[in-house]
């Protein structure tokens, strides 16, 4: 564990990364979403088509700042997540392991919020929930997420369409930015 610490703070860098906040030790349970002006979360079956390049480069840096990754089963399946830079969790009920090229991988049968508990205990405290939108929901609800990262593109015609401002209401604070065609929201308790 402590080479793996000390890999993320010899990190290069770059603009976006040394521009976020660095999170490593503080305990935050941070859920990252990607959706279209319209609310899709997907196209053509991936996340990837609803994003645009500045998103997915500041999605990158931010998986850098934390210990483990939660996704889901459906998202291990359609996204690439064959190689992180940190430990990823996925909960699901099927055990067909789409992912067993990423030594860094665990697949666990466990609720989102018992999941989150085990990552902390054996990760590290900082948490990034890459999940859809039904986990990331759940957690909301449950009071578990601590910031929520949102990135509105200017992509339509998409699919799985969540109302975004609704998951901005759980926030008491909620700030924007506007980098090319891509908003950025920071939203915390």
């Amino acid at each position: 564990m402590a080479d793996h610490a000390m890999s993320k703070k010899n990190l290069p860098c770059t603009d976006i990364l040394c521009a976020m906040t660095d999170t490593q030790r503080t305990g935050e349970i941070i859920a990252t979403l990607v959706v279209g002006s319209d609310g899709s979360t997907s196209k053509d079956g991936t996340s990837r088509g609803v994003s645009s390049t500045v998103d997915r480069a500041r999605f990158l840096a931010r998986r850098r700042q934390v210990d483990a990754i939660l996704i889901g089963g459906n998202t291990a399946r359609s996204e690439p997540y064959r190689k992180t830079p940190v430990p990823v969790v996925v909960i699901s009920t099927s055990m067909i392991n789409s992912l067993s090229d990423n030594r860094q991988a665990y697949w666990w049968n466990a609720s989102p919020s018992d999941a989150i508990e085990r990552a902390q205990r054996l990760f590290g405290p900082t948490i990034l929930v890459e999940a859809g939108t039904s986990i990331i929901i759940e957690l909301l609800e449950l009071g578990l997420i601590d910031r929520l990262e949102l990135s509105v593109s200017s992509v339509t015609g998409g699919d799985d369409r969540v109302d975004y401002k609704k998951l901005l209401s759980y926030f008491t604070s909620v700030e924007s930015e506007i980098d090319g065609e891509t908003t950025f929201y920071t939203a915390t308790r």
